[in-house]
């Protein structure tokens, strides 16, 4: 671990305040992929723990389940100092510079770390193998990646009480696809089909982005990172929501994004595109479906008496009552000096910076939180996007 690393880890429980809004039963953390710019999930939930928000789901993609797992995985008075361990571990590679405010010095400081990474990998995570990938036998691990993520298991048993995490209080989702079909596979601590019970090769798996990460094998089966496919979890969690809920949607790509001006912003721009996965595509999606659903409820209670115990009415009742959703999306937004590399790029600086923006994003959310709440206490349901600063945007089923 870095030297400059905090030494307070186990230290007693901080206190915390009363949290800003009323929660429901269900409150759910969905945590994209995105390598590097998962501090910034750290910081969300570091503030969100502080407002005394309690998280009962947690669902990842990639570095998102890294994130999820040691939430889920330790007792609340631990999760911070987890965190912090497995964060400082990762950005140790490279010390943390004060760097002036200039753009271009930013900028050129970024690319020298992405580098680095490139050449030496990330401590307690991945390191570069021995030999080129066209010097290993056909096959082998050596042959279809770039990197060995070995250091990763380490790290995560360190980080992760696997037994807490699949018994504990907290429901954890981690997504990946299957190498050889081609098929989205989900691991859930609670799932309807039977709980799994996940260990490190699960988020191991989920985060094994090719080519410079080996596939990780599990039960006969070897698989991706869950980003190839889709690289946030919200269709998964919406589709098994039983009861009202409060959504907290932390995305590190942006849907919406400049033109871009030079070639290197055409890499950026296109790998936003790529990894936001449509959010706001899913959650206008599913609050066109709410809609109808409501129309539905409303036909169906003008019914007479007797065919309201119509089984077929029932059914479709059923189906309707799942309880309302409210989602708040808090979006990572890039830095004037960052490039296509942010998401590997792992200096202690940058993953101070990110996890910095991970806590002002709740707070600017927070600061509106009389709408969220006003949906909350009514059992309505809508997404909220602060698409920018104190300017959070409703959008009502």
């Amino acid at each position: 671990m870095a030297e400059s690393e905090p030494q307070h880890f186990e230290a007693r429980p901080p206190r915390r305040a009363r949290t800003p809004l009323p929660l429901p039963r269900e409150v759910a953390l969905l945590l994209q992929g995105g390598g590097a710019l998962g501090s910034f999930q750290a910081g969300v939930y570091e503030r969100l723990d502080e407002l005394g928000v309690d998280v009962s789901w947690v669902a990842g993609i990639s570095i998102g389940a890294v994130n999820a797992a040691i939430i889920a995985g330790n007792p609340p008075h631990k999760r911070m100092s987890r965190l912090r361990k497995f964060w400082y571990t990762v950005s140790g590679g490279m010390p943390n510079m004060i760097l002036p405010e200039i753009d271009h010095i930013r900028e050129f400081v970024h690319l020298m770390a992405a580098g680095t990474v490139a050449t030496f990998g990330v401590p307690g995570m991945f390191r570069p193998r021995l030999w080129p990938t066209p010097l290993m036998p056909e096959g082998t691990a050596g042959a279809i990646s770039f990197y060995d993520s070995a250091p990763l298991r380490d790290t995560l048993n360190a980080c992760v009480d696997w037994d807490l995490l699949n018994d504990g209080p907290v429901r954890l989702s981690v997504g990946a696809v299957d190498v050889e079909s081609g098929n989205f596979a989900y691991w859930d601590t609670r799932g309807p089909g039977g709980n799994t019970r996940i260990d490190a090769r699960h988020i191991m798996a989920s985060g094994a982005l090719p080519p410079g990460l080996p596939p990780i094998e599990i039960d006969g089966r070897w698989y991706w990172d869950g980003g190839i496919v889709s690289n946030t979890p919200l269709a998964h969690v919406l589709d098994h929501q039983k009861e009202d809920m409060l959504v907290f949607q932390v995305d590190l790509f942006p849907a919406e994004g400049p033109m871009p001006r030079q070639i290197t912003d055409v890499y950026s721009r296109q790998k936003d595109i790529q990894y936001s996965s449509r959010t706001r595509q899913v959650t206008d999606q599913y609050l066109r479906l709410r809609r109808e659903h409501a129309a539905i409820k409303a036909l169906l209670d003008k019914l007479p008496e007797d065919m309201r115990d119509d089984a077929d009415a029932r059914r479709l009742r059923q189906i309707l009552d799942c309880g309302s959703v409210n989602i708040v999306h808090l979006i990572y937004r890039s830095r004037n000096w960052e490039s296509g590399a942010r998401d590997f790029e792992f200096s202690r600086s940058t993953m101070l910076d990110h996890w910095s923006q991970g806590r002002d994003a709740v707070e600017e959310v927070m600061h509106k939180g009389d709408l969220i709440a006003r949906n909350i206490l009514d059992g309505k349901s809508a997404t909220f996007d602060l698409d920018a600063p104190d300017h959070l945007k409703e959008k009502m089923a």
